[in-house]
């Protein structure tokens, strides 16, 4: 942004997110967040909301949101930084407005930079969803450690719950491998 104010903000914003750990932010949203939340929106006098109408499940993906946009936000920063500033005014001596310089010049050059982290990123939160079980969220974590405190089999369950997340991680590297193979032929 051009704005000082707005950039000191989302500065702010992605170093202290990016310097808590996700288990704190999720403890803290869905414990201290979502209740202050809740309490300024009944000060304000909008229709009466209660803590507990806030699911669990909603919580988690708040904080997630909150967390990986950080993350992400530096991610497509630095990729945009990365786009040569001779393109830029190129496109500029051609007369293309600002619109068409980011669609046509700017995007499809960041996009071949940001796509690796971009992919890094959404295999980590496959992975960082485990936490979300702390809040007795019903995810795979969830559901082995119930499944497991009631059949006694930890070893098996486990191996399974892990099995699961490496599917998804493994196949979601796999996709995203791919779609890098094909923009490398097509750009």
């Amino acid at each position: 942004s051009r704005f000082i104010a707005i950039r000191q903000f989302v500065r702010l914003y992605i170093e202290v997110i990016r310097g808590v750990p996700i288990i704190v932010l999720l403890l803290y949203v869905a414990f201290a967040g979502v209740p202050a939340t809740v309490w300024l929106w009944n000060w304000v006098g909008l229709p009466e909301l209660q803590a507990r109408d806030v699911s669990l499940l909603w919580r988690a993906v708040i904080a997630l949101v909150i967390a990986y946009g950080a993350f992400l936000a530096e991610v497509f920063r630095a990729g945009l930084a990365a786009v040569d500033r001779g393109q830029i005014e190129a496109a500029e001596a051609l007369g293309l407005g600002p619109w068409l310089r980011f669609r046509l010049i700017i995007f499809p050059q960041a996009f071949r930079t940001i796509l690796p982290p971009l992919g890094n990123d959404l295999v980590a939160m496959v992975k960082d969803s485990s936490l979300v079980s702390v809040l007795g969220v019903a995810d795979v974590t969830q559901l082995a450690k119930i499944t497991a405190a009631g059949n006694f089999q930890y070893f098996e369950t486990y191996n399974i719950a892990a099995l699961i997340y490496l599917a998804l991680t493994v196949g979601l590297s796999l996709i995203l491998r791919h779609i890098e193979k094909r923009l490398r032929h097509h750009l």
